[in-house]
């Protein structure tokens, strides 16, 4: 009889929500969320039965396809993707829409399903399902600005799957290999996979898909969206570019430029998609490093930023949901409201803020040591100054301009009950990792060898973020403070939105001009060559004319003596 670990170990991880969300569209009421409910505890059960090693090997077109690569790296990725799905589940449950609760689980599904992916193809058919299916939590919301949006963001991740199939292919033509190990920027297929990860994790000048897609999404699409696209590209780095030197540098520069966007942006779950961007240059500064401590920081803090991003979110949808804005110019006075609300959000922004005994601390501690004891001292400030500056725009930012600031006016219903259930959970996780890191210190790839609860760390973060608050507190009472105002924020998608449109018209102008031209000239050598046929052999020309008998004999004899002399002669 074949027991459960055996049944796990044929089907791959992320199978289970991709099948099960096919059934989804047929079931109502309480059965349908018991149902929902089920399918991440089960692959979540699943994958916790399995043993490391490489699993579902196959040949495909002389191609060696490993399906089920399980290790320590991979669970790390799997345990919070599930947690990310459950959570995010029960966050939708009161949606009726079963289209969008089918798109979430499969988009779970995918992500999932690409973590033990142990072969570049296998990866590329996760890598684009996770497109695919994403962009319909975008166009679930049914405006005009979110089906542009998720156009724009469908093209966006197709184009990094296809520069993934590309690079794919030359690999395998350089190494006649697709396994999916530690790559390096060695070769033009390497280079490819390398800008193709890039991409889906938001580099600079590649990073504003994240910024126009997910604040156009729907309220619970959003969470959905932060857990999973980003995180499956720091995982990919991860596994593939560990200790790329240049990483450390895009990093460094992903923590600091969003800081400037999100403290003038008046759409708050904008302003929690630029942090989002800002707390993955701390990933992947992780990466770059390249160091066991670094790694394991990059790892628990996609953990750790999983949960209190989602919960930000969660708390922003909650808003959206109840008030109909999100604008921080059209908001205040909401804990009156909605104080759960208010109390969640708030363990999110300590938690991003890295806060002592929230997850942020615990998780962020590990990659600025591992940049300061491996002489990154110019890196290590830039991550310094990038942790006060998230506290200023979703430390405080958030919270303040929802809840706090002055009263607009607005009146609401707290959230739904299965809204805070999932804030609450989430803000559970983000106290009891900030209160007990070890318990997730102890699934992390390497042995962790750090106390994040010194006096000198504590201290340090502690002056930070006072520091970091005074200054906040200075700036707005001394009204220096970027008010927020109703306003579009230029950022590098204006170079293919505005740029690039004017510059194919006026391309297309010129082009058009030189054709009229090219056409004008032709018409007139053809009119040219009609006229002097028109004169030669026209119905007046000297060809139509008739001819006297005597001369039309005479040519014809002209012609034959001609042709008896060629004969003769040859």
């Amino acid at each position: 009889m074949t027991t459960f670990s055996e049944l796990a170990h044929g089907i791959p991880p992320g199978l289970v929500l991709i099948i099960g969300a096919g059934i989804v569209p047929f079931l109502r009421g309480r059965p349908r969320d018991a149902y929902l409910l089920a399918l991440p505890a089960v692959g979540l059960l699943q994958i916790v039965s399995l043993e490391t090693g490489d699993h579902i090997r196959a040949s495909v077109l002389g191609l060696e396809i490993l399906m089920l690569r399980v290790d320590r790296l991979a669970l790390v990725f799997g345990y919070i993707f599930h947690i990310a799905a459950f959570v995010g589940i029960v966050y939708a449950l009161h949606l009726k829409k079963t289209f969008e609760h089918a798109a979430a689980l499969a988009y779970a599904g995918s992500a999932i399903g690409a973590v033990f992916a142990g072969d570049l193809v296998t990866l590329f058919v996760y890598w684009e399902l996770t497109a695919i299916t994403s962009v319909f939590l975008i166009f679930g919301r049914r405006t005009p600005r979110a089906c542009q949006a998720g156009m724009r963001y469908l093209v966006v991740q197709i184009g990094s799957g296809v520069l993934l199939l590309s690079g794919t292919v030359l690999h395998y033509l350089d190494t006649n290999s697709v396994a999916f190990g530690h790559l390096g920027v060695t070769s033009p297929g390497t280079t490819l996979i390398f800008i193709a990860f890039g991409i889906k994790c938001a580099f600079p000048l590649l990073h504003n898909w994240l910024q126009d897609a997910y604040p156009e999404a729907t309220v619970t699409g959003t969470v959905f969206l932060s857990a999973f696209t980003t995180k499956l590209a720091v995982y990919a780095l991860a596994r593939g570019y560990a200790g790329t030197e240049m990483l450390v540098w895009i990093g460094a520069t992903m923590t600091a430029f969003p800081i400037f966007y999100a403290v003038i942006e008046n759409d708050l779950r904008r302003v929690l998609a630029y942090s989002l961007n800002n707390q993955l240059g701390f990933m992947v500064t992780g990466i770059g490093i390249g160091t066991e401590m670094a790694l394991n920081g990059t790892i628990s803090h996609a953990f750790s930023h999983i949960l209190y991003k989602a919960l930000l979110f969660m708390s922003m949808g909650a808003v959206l949901y109840r008030v109909g804005t999100i604008k921080g110019s059209e908001l205040g006075g909401l804990y009156k409201s909605m104080p759960w609300t208010a109390a969640f959000c708030i363990v999110g922004a300590a938690s991003i803020s890295a806060f002592p005994l929230f997850s942020g601390f615990i998780s962020k501690a590990l990659i600025i040591t591992a940049a300061a004891e491996n002489g990154y001292f110019v890196t290590w400030l830039v991550l310094l100054f990038a942790s006060a500056g998230v506290f200023h725009h979703s430390g405080i930012k958030i919270p303040y301009f929802a809840f706090f600031a002055h009263d607009s006016g607005k009146r609401c219903e707290e959230a739904p009950r299965n809204m805070l259930a999932a804030m609450a959970i989430a803000a559970a996780l983000c106290i009891g990792i900030g209160v007990y890191p070890q318990a997730l210190y102890g699934i992390l790839p390497f042995p962790v060898d750090f106390q994040p609860y010194t006096s000198t760390h504590v201290l340090t973060q502690l002056q930070l973020l006072l520091f970091s608050a005074l200054a906040f507190a200075v700036l707005i009472r001394t009204g220096v403070y970027p008010p927020e105002l109703r306003s579009t924020n230029l950022d590098s998608d204006w170079l293919y939105r505005r740029l690039g449109p004017l510059a194919a018209g006026a391309v297309s102008r010129r082009v058009g001009r030189a054709a009229a031209l090219l056409r004008n000239g032709a018409k007139a050598r053809l009119e040219d060559v009609a006229g002097w046929f028109s004169r030669h052999h026209g119905p007046e020309g000297a060809m139509a004319r008739t001819w006297p008998t005597g001369a039309t004999v005479l040519w014809v004899a002209i012609l034959l003596g001609a042709f008896l002399i060629a004969s003769f002669s040859a």
